[in-house]
This record gives structure tokens, C-alpha cells and sequence, in this order.
């Protein structure tokens, strides 16, 4: 009841909007549900992150506005906070990690606030903030554990009971927790009967992780593309009230987030970012499993500070996260003719979204072949007409390498004497960052097979090869270790044999 006072009596509209909760109709239409939409984007920062900071820094003291305000942030509560301090011309630093994307940098700097980049994760530059705070003696402002930014955040619950009196299902994207603490606080004090939902991608599950083990747990590590809901532990004060009024949680994939930014696209003509679009994602994945028919559903857009160069990213990966796309390895005859015979017996019907022919020195040859699939169902349907012709196949759509790597760039190597193993690697993808991943690199272990793609996304993403004599395993992956990135031994990964171990092809026996 006490933080439902402080929900009621924040402040937030000297300087946020009361967004609208506009009704998707082709949404709604397409999952047989009444779904809302709270659009959150549409805040003067195009994130909800403005509320909690502003009813934070308002609630300051003279004294304590007088030596400014300091936070850690990823992108979006910096810019609440530098926005909130300018209005309240009060001082303001953000520290931010070197890997923040430029649009959030230049966002930030906007407000004339201090920038301070610090560290490649978010946990690096909070720690640093914390040590700028005490020796400048500025007051922090903590993005979700703090009962005042928590308050703030909770007046959306209150706009979509006003606005929705007859909600039956709200779902709620989390990273640390502020969000959905102060949605699920107030709504459930006046409607315990609403079902609050929180939504976590699957690489990002600190919240659920822990109300599962019953205390706050640290993730080792944390996604990469989801980058504003990117929290390796929760908070305290979150912690307590999710456990105490949230019902359940839905995780999603990376491919399910992409698909959702692609439907609110298609539904308001507005770029969400990877954390605006979890909602959704979580909505859509929440409905199926439980046919869901006829409720009255809100979801929230809770951001639109869109990285650019991650838009692409975003639409390969739409199709398959919708289940409208299926990527498949495929065994060919190495014969002249097999190519196109494979064609016409099999996908003469078909709409590819993707084909890579990789041909071998021995009998067989592979395709890597994307495939549209006019509903989930249909995937099946295909995968039954090769076995009909004889077609030996692998599923790959699951298979991250394969969408990351290997279909866009199938190739091969002519045989050697030295074992090759196949490693992926993951580092801050800054100014340099690939440059400096390679300088650690030891020349005692050949390079054989190299691939880096930006995604447009906080972490670079490369593939190597590396031949290694027999025994010297050990060795090389403690060398591996000491570069401080994170990496995975590939070599059994089903797509290295066959499509990146092939020998290079024989322009003679391509049909």
C-alpha cells in the first residue's frame, strides 16, 4: 500500500507523456484476442525510462540537487536522467559501456549531460559510476532499484487500468526489474485478478532464474542484442514485490524478439528496439501455448532507440522467429545434373529465401537452403516431399552458426596435414575492437577459415578455423582464455563438416 501512494502521487507529466493505448487491429485480427498496445515510444526519449528518472531527481532536496546526479546506464535511463537534470538544471553524468550504440551516445549528449564511457558491459560501468558518485559526491540514480524510480515507472500500470478498466493479461518486458515492480504493484492492489506476465529473453532470464531458485542469482554472462533488458542480477527491492505479484514468465529467442519488431512494425509503422519488442514476443509466444481466445490482452512498446545497422539483423532473423522460415542442410549425388534435378523433384513449388551449393572432391555435395513456409505446419510438409525423393536433410533453423555464419559464407579448404578446429568468438564490438581481438592472437596456430559480420549490436561475432597438431589442444585453448573473449569449440557443430571442411569446388561437376 505505501509504494501504491507513491504510485499515485509521483510526478512524471511535468515532463513525460500520458501515451496512448492504441488497439492493434491486424494483431488482434491475426491472434483472435483484443490486443493494446501502450506506447511507450512515444516518450520525448522514446522510452518509458523517463518516468522513474524524473520522479527520482524531482524528489531530491535542494541540498542534494546542488551536487548533481550520476547514473550507469546502456542507453535509455541515461537519457532520462540527462533530460530530467537539464529541465531541473542540475548537473548530470552518465556512464555508459564503450560498446553503447552511437544513437543512445549522441542522445545522451543532447541534454548536455557528462558522458563517461567506461568498461564493455553494463556491470563495469556501474561499479565505475558508483566510484565517480563518491568522489564527486553526487547522487545516484539507480535504473530500476530504487523505490522512487520503481514508483515512476509504475504509473503506466495506472494509465492502462484507467484507460483498459476491463484488461485481463498485461505483459511486461523485464531487465532489472523497475518496470514490472511498479506495474504489477499497482494493478494488482486495485485488480488482483489481472494475470502479469513478465517477459525475459532467453539469454537475459535473471528475474525468472531467481524467483525460480528463490533468491537473487548473477548470470555468468548476458545476451547481446536485447542490450536495454541485458541485467546480470536484479534488484533487491524488484526481487521482492515480482516474487510477491508477478504470476508468471514467458522467455523468448532472439529469432521470436526480431519476428515482434517486425509485426508492431507492420502494426504502427514504428521501429521498436530488440526490449520494446519483447512484450510482444512474449505475448505472441504466451497465446499459442495457451490458446488464448477472446481475452483482452496489453502489451507495451517500451522502446524505440533502434540501432540502425541492427535492422538488418532484425529482418533475416523475422521469418524463422515467426516459424514462417525454415533453414535446412541438404545431401546432393556429387553427379553432373544432380543440382538441377534437386530442383525441380523438390522445390520448383517453393518460395527460397536462401541457397548455397557447396561441392565436395567426394560423392556428395550439400545445400544450405532457406525455405519459406506459409505457416509452422507447412515445415513438415516439406521435409516429408525430400525424404519422398530420397533426400537426406537437417533442420538448421535452431542452429545459431548456421544463421550467423555459415549462410553467408559456405566455402571450403583444401585438404593439409594439421587438425583444423573450429572455434566462435564473441568481444565488444567497438572502435578497434576487431583490430585488437586479432593482435591477441598467437601466430604459432595457422588460421585456416575467418568470418566476422556485424550485426549492429553491442558484440562482435567472429568464426575461425585453427590448425593444431595433435596434442597441443591444451595449450591452445589455455592461450584462448588468457584474450579474455568469450569462445565455443565449434568443430562438432553438424555444419562445419559440411559445408566449411569441403575441398574447393570443381567448376566441371556443377550442374
Amino acid at each position: 500500500m505505501e509504494l501504491l501512494k507513491e504510485i499515485l502521487k509521483a510526478r512524471v507529466y511535468d515532463v513525460a507523456k500520458r501515451t496512448p493505448l492504441d488497439r492493434a487491429f491486424d494483431l488482434s485480427l491475426a491472434w483472435e484476442n483484443d490486443i493494446r498496445i501502450k506506447r511507450e515510444d512515444l516518450q520525448p526519449i522514446f522510452s518509458f525510462k523517463i518516468r522513474g528518472a524524473y520522479n527520482k531527481i524531482i524528489s531530491l532536496s535542494p541540498e542534494e540537487r546542488s551536487r548533481g546526479v550520476i547514473c550507469a546506464s546502456a542507453g535509455n535511463h541515461g537519457q532520462g536522467v540527462a533530460l530530467s537534470a537539464k529541465l531541473l538544471n542540475i548537473p548530470a553524468w552518465v556512464v555508459m559501456p564503450t560498446t553503447t550504440p552511437d544513437i543512445k551516445i549522441q542522445a545522451v549528449a543532447r541534454h548536455k549531460a557528462e558522458i563517461v564511457l567506461f568498461g564493455n558491459q553494463f556491470s563495469e560501468a556501474s561499479i565505475h559510476s558508483q566510484e565517480l558518485a563518491r568522489s564527486l559526491g553526487a547522487v545516484m540514480v539507480h535504473p530500476f532499484d530504487d523505490r522512487h524510480v520503481i514508483a515512476g515507472q509504475g504509473t503506466i500500470g495506472r494509465e492502462i487500468l484507467e484507460d483498459c478498466p476491463d484488461v485481463e493479461y498485461i505483459f511486461v518486458p523485464i531487465g532489472g526489474g523497475g518496470l514490472i515492480a511498479g506495474i504489477a504493484a499497482y494493478v494488482k492492489a486495485l485488480n488482483p485478478d489481472v494475470q502479469i506476465i513478465g517477459v525475459e529473453p532467453s539469454d537475459s532470464d535473471a528475474m525468472s532464474q531467481s524467483v525460480e531458485a528463490g533468491s537473487r542469482i548473477v548470470l555468468a554472462k548476458v545476451g547481446a542484442f536485447a542490450d536495454g533488458v541485458a541485467v546480470r542480477q536484479v534488484g533487491e527491492q524488484t526481487f521482492r514485490i515480482v516474487q510477491e505479484h508477478v504470476d508468471t514468465f514467458v522467455r523468448v529467442s532472439t529469432d521470436e524478439i526480431c519476428s515482434a519488431i517486425q509485426d508492431i512494425y507492420r502494426e504502427t509503422r514504428t521501429i521498436v528496439e530488440p526490449a520494446g519488442a519483447l512484450s510482444w514476443a512474449g505475448a505472441k509466444s504466451f497465446i499459442r501455448d495457451n490458446a488464448l481466445k477472446n481475452k483482452t490482452i496489453v502489451t507495451i512498446n517500451s522502446g524505440a532507440n533502434m540501432n540502425f545497422q541492427r535492422l538488418q539483423f532484425a529482418a533475416e532473423r523475422a521469418l524463422t522467429g515467426a516459424g514462417l522460415e525454415c533453414l535446412v542442410a541438404i545431401r546432393l549425388p556429387e553427379r553432373r545434373g544432380a543440382l538441377k534435378e534437386f530442383c525441380l523433384k523438390a522445390i520448383s513449388d517453393r518460395n527460397i529465401t536462401e541457397f548455397n551449393y557447396r561441392s565436395n572432391d567426394s560423392a556428395e555435395a550439400y545445400l544450405l537452403l532457406g525455405v519459406a513456409t506459409p505457416n509452422p505446419g507447412d515445415r513438415q510438409r516439406f521435409y516429408d516431399k525430400l525424404l519422398h525423393h530420397g533426400y537426406w536433410y537437417k533442420d538448421l533453423t535452431d542452429n545459431e552458426l548456421a544463421k550467423d555464419h555459415v549462410r553467408h559464407m559456405v566455402g571450403g579448404r583444401p585438404p593439409r596435414l594439421l587438425e583444423e578446429q573450429l572455434y566462435s568468438f564473441s568481444f565488444p564490438d567497438r572502435s578497434r575492437a576487431l583490430i585488437d581481438f586479432l593482435s591477441v592472437m598467437s601466430d604459432r596456430w595457422n588460421i585456416s577459415l575467418f568470418h566476422y559480420r556485424s550485426h549492429g549490436s553491442d558484440y562482435g561475432k567472429v568464426l575461425i578455423a585453427f590448425e593444431i597438431s595433435h596434442g597441443e589442444q591444451d595449450d591452445f585453448e589455455s592461450h584462448l582464455r588468457q584474450t579474455g573473449c568469450d569462445f565455443t569449440r565449434e568443430t562438432h557443430n553438424l555444419v562445419f563438416s559440411m559445408f566449411l571442411q569441403a575441398s574447393f569446388p570443381k567448376p566441371s561437376t556443377i550442374a
